[in-house]
């Protein structure tokens, strides 16, 4: 019984994957957005607890990258809210873990998407299959997120991604969207939960991984952030995204020396809150 009701689940998942995942390229939508001034760029590393949340507003669009967990998504719906946030343009789960896409099904229900974006990898979970399910409610169909796509953020602001790029990964984790946000003179890395493989491969795909800000992979665990990596992103600031006193212990002590001994301005949300940084092109400043 057990195994054919598992077999019942994968089936229904599959059946709603082909509906919502597509390999082409999203048509661009206009939008407005009044809730980032002038010509600056706004990235809020949001405080959710043990999870990802970051959400980033260029003068006319708006993109969030993961979603946190479902426990915590009411605290996120209200963030957004808070900034004025009516309508995404672009929408990124990096990939499918609960601490990533926990709040994606309320996100999805509460807010206009135009375009969705996440790795070609599934999970049979509920909040997955919740996930998809709402998807399928708006018709909003799933960009597979993989390296070499760029995403127009308007104003000399673009979005490369530069993971996955592989689609034989034995770790969810290493199926994690790794993106690269530039504007101008100022560079930022968004890494998700990718690990020491999917890190590799980026080093050996020979991309720019310099960055002024790298929000520091799968929660600064000892699983990611390796020496060469570090050394190629080559930072100024590490964003770490935790919860306070989590299960897992991180950030990682490991991770933390490594940083250290970079001389890397580091701020977590378990002891900062949300950290918001707005860049000019030129300069980076913290709100």
């Amino acid at each position: 019984m057990r195994f054919k009701k598992k077999n019942l689940i994968i089936a229904f998942l599959l059946i709603c994957l082909s509906f919502v995942f597509s390999a082409c390229s999203p048509e661009s939508s206009k939008s407005v957005n009044t809730s980032s001034e002038s010509n600056e760029l706004k990235i809020h590393y949001i405080d959710i607890g043990q999870g990802d949340s970051i959400l980033v507003q260029t003068k006319d669009k708006n993109m969030l990258i993961d979603a946190g967990t479902r426990k915590n998504s009411d605290n996120l719906i209200s963030y957004l809210k808070k900034q004025n946030i009516k309508k995404l343009d672009y929408v990124i789960a990096t990939h499918p873990h609960e601490d990533h896409i926990g709040g994606m099904p309320k996100v999805i229900d509460k807010f206009e998407i135009s375009n969705f974006y996440a790795p070609k990898k599934t999970a049979n979970t509920k909040i997955f299959k919740d996930m998809i399910l709402q998807l399928k409610n708006k018709n909003l169909k799933i960009n597979v997120a993989k390296e070499g796509i760029s995403l127009d953020l308007s104003n000399n602001i673009t979005l490369d991604f530069l993971a996955p790029i592989k689609n034989n990964y034995e770790n969810t984790n290493d199926y994690s969207a790794v993106t690269k946000l530039t504007y101008r003179n100022t560079k930022f890395l968004f890494t998700g939960d990718a690990e020491k493989t999917s890190e590799k491969d980026i080093l050996n795909s020979r991309a720019d991984l310099s960055a002024d800000v790298l929000k520091v992979g799968h929660h600064g665990s000892h699983t990611s952030s390796s020496k060469e990596f570090l050394d190629k992103v080559n930072p100024k600031t590490a964003i770490i995204s935790c919860g306070e006193n989590n299960d897992y212990g991180h950030p990682h002590k490991e991770t933390m020396k490594e940083l250290n001994k970079r001389n890397i301005k580091i701020y977590r949300t378990d002891i900062d809150g949300t950290i918001v940084l707005t860049s000019d092109g030129k300069n980076i400043r913290k709100n």
